[in-house]
Formats: structure tokens, C-alpha cells, sequence
């Protein structure tokens, strides 16, 4: 049994709210065209549009094992063959006839227009130190992606030839299709198979990328890292994904960020935290330290009299530049008092005598 609560990863007391973002998540990332499993992405609609829908919902929730069976409940919210020709009568529903059609019988209302040339988006992770974010940088990667085929120029076609209008479709990219079924004939507009929905092929297609007009190499690409970026966000670069095909619009490429870990410092948001270790004296009396920031260069850091460990300092503008303006986050530096586990004599009597002072 299907668990379409499971397949998107909500809770059965999920909110329709939570539903259509899990949803749009999940989506966004199976996609075939971003190189998704088109199962994968089948079955996520599938729950997406049972959970979405109350009615539907209700009685998923209601019925369970039903549901997926067929007992008296479809998702499609169609047939009840239950009692059918024994006197329960017949229900049919013909507001998901197309649907219906498509999953049964492989075929059902026209074809989606899309971009069939359209080329691949790619997405790849890079990793930047905390230092890298504290200013913009533009940084050269090296991908393996498909290119437009120097040869053809794109087009497909062997140097010298023409593209030529496809026989079978006429230049439409489509074909009908008519085929019986028990609930009548039903005819369909799918993309043409001769020519890919292109209406058009190469007369001889090309030597090098045998008529796709782009081929698998390396490009080298320039990209614009802005200051502050943060782990998982995600950096588009227009038109640097695969080529498309036969001269198509090319996918775009997404860069996804990942920080890693700072030995010392820690960063939530655009502030950063640090822990800095004080003597006793130091905090009793007062102080003045030098430190390093992220950056390495030195500031002074003032230690109030009387100090407690625990203590948290706050120094404006010293931490992580802000991604969508100007301006720097803060770095809060919590003051720990270090206990010394070995004593020198006259340490030993210094403190001895603090001690009988009630110290």
C-alpha cells in the first residue's frame, strides 16, 4: 500500500499548508527536466493530488487499504465497480475522464505544449570556507555538460544540408492518434515520433552530434559569488546549464552552497560566536585583550572588572557581511574563566592568601 503521507514526508495531521510546500519541494527536485526519476516524480503528484484535495483526503483517511484496491474507492474519485451487477448500481465520475484515459489506456486529451529543445538545467554543490563569504569573488569552475556542436553551429545538420519540414507531422511536432476502448473511440494529439515534436529535421544529419546539434565536452565558466552566501543557498546562472537541442534554449545552471565548519568560529545567520578563555585575575580585576576576528586581524577587547564566566560581549559590524545589502553582521565573544590545573609555589601562595582575604 501506497503512503502518500510518507511519500511527502508530512505527518497525517499535516496542514494543506504544509502539504503544497512539501509538495513544491519535492517537485522542484524529482523534475525529469532537472534530472529527476519520472517514477518518482508520478508518485508525488499522485499523493499531492489525493492530499490536497479534502474530499479525497477524507476518504484515503477513512478507507486505507480500500483506497489503493479498488473497493469502493478510487483516487481518481471515478469508478465504484463494488456492486456493480449485483444490484448496487454503477457511480462514474466524468470530471477526471482524461486522466482516467491516460493511466488506463495510454492516452486521453491533447499534448502539453513544451520546450522540447529546451537544454537540461544542472545543478552542482560548492564548498567555501567561512573566510571565502567575507567578500564577493568570482570563481572559474571546470563541467562536464553538453555544449552546442562547433561543427552544425547547432542546428543539427551536416555542413552544406538543409532542414527540411518532417513528412509525417507536416511541420506541426504533432500526430493524432485514434484508438477504441469499451467506452468509446477516443482520439489524441501526441508528439510526433519521426521528428521529437521539432517539425522540422536535418536533411543529413550531422557527422559530429548525429543531428542533435550539441555533444558531451568541458566548458570552463566564470561564476559571481556574492559576500555572505550561506549553506544551501542556491546561486543561478542564466544559460550555463546543457545546451539545447537543434539550436534550442540552453538550461540554466544552479550553484548550491555549503560553508564549512570554522575551527573556531561559529555562525548563525549572518553573526558569528566565539569562545574566548580569561584568567581569574582577568575577569576580577579587568583587562584589555588582544584577539583575533575572522578575518585575522587583531582588535582589543575590553574585559570588564568583575567579570563572570559566561559572560557574552557583543563587537558590532565584525561578523558575516549581509547577502541582500550592506553591512556586516555581529560577533559576540563569550567570556570563559580557564581554572589553572597546575600552580607554580608562589602561585600556591598567592592564592592561599586570597583565600584567607575570602577570595
Amino acid at each position: 500500500m501506497k503512503d502518500y503521507y510518507q511519500i511527502l514526508g508530512v505527518s497525517q495531521d499535516a496542514s494543506p499548508e504544509d502539504i503544497k510546500k512539501a509538495y513544491r519541494k519535492l517537485a522542484h527536485e524529482h523534475h525529469p527536466d532537472k534530472g529527476g526519476e519520472e517514477k518518482n516524480f508520478k508518485e508525488i503528484n499522485e499523493a499531492y493530488q489525493v492530499l490536497s484535495n479534502k474530499e479525497k483526503r477524507a476518504q484515503y483517511d477513512r478507507f486505507g487499504k480500500v483506497f489503493e484496491e479498488g473497493a469502493g474507492f478510487q483516487p481518481g474519485g471515478g469508478f465504484d465497480f463494488g456492486n456493480f451487477g449485483n444490484g448496487g448500481g454503477f457511480e462514474f465520475n466524468f470530471s477526471d475522464l482524461g486522466d482516467m484515459m491516460e493511466d488506463i489506456f495510454g492516452f486521453g486529451g491533447a499534448a502539453q505544449k513544451k520546450d522540447l529543445k529546451r537544454g537540461r538545467d544542472i545543478e552542482i554543490e560548492m564548498e567555501f570556507g567561512l573566510e571565502d563569504v567575507l567578500g564577493s569573488q568570482e570563481k572559474e569552475i571546470d563541467l562536464e555538460k553538453l555544449v552546442t556542436c562547433s561543427r552544425c553551429q547547432g542546428n543539427g545538420a551536416e555542413p552544406g544540408t538543409s532542414i527540411k519540414e518532417c513528412f509525417t507531422c507536416r511541420g506541426t511536432g504533432q500526430v493524432q492518434q485514434i484508438r477504441r476502448t469499451p467506452f468509446g473511440t477516443f482520439t489524441r494529439v501526441a508528439v510526433c515520433p519521426e521528428c521529437g515534436g521539432e517539425g522540422y529535421k536535418p536533411e543529413k544529419p550531422c557527422n559530429v552530434c548525429k543531428g542533435e546539434g550539441r555533444i558531451k565536452d568541458r566548458e570552463k565558466i566564470k561564476v559571481f559569488i556574492p559576500a555572505g552566501v550561506d549553506t544551501n543557498q542556491v546561486i543561478k546562472v542564466g544559460g550555463k546549464g546543457d545546451a539545447g537541442k537543434r539550436g534550442g534554449k540552453p538550461g540554466n545552471l544552479y550553484i548550491r552552497v555549503f560553508i564549512k565548519p570554522h575551527h573556531i568560529f561559529k555562525r548563525e545567520g549572518d553573526d558569528l560566536y566565539v569562545s574566548l578563555p580569561i584568567s581569574f585575575s582577568q575577569a576580577s580585576l579587568g583587562d584589555e585583550i588582544e584577539m583575533k576576528t575572522v578575518e585575522g586581524t587583531s582588535i582589543l577587547l575590553n574585559i570588564p572588572q568583575g567579570t563572570e564566566s559566561g559572560k557574552i560581549l557583543r563587537i558590532s559590524g565584525k561578523g558575516i557581511p549581509h547577502f541582500s545589502g550592506s553591512g556586516r553582521g555581529n560577533m559576540y565573544v563569550e567570556l570563559i574563566i580557564k581554572t589553572p590545573k597546575k600552580l607554580t609555589k608562589e602561585q600556591k601562595e598567592l592564592l592561599e592568601k586570597l583565600k584567607k582575604e575570602g577570595l
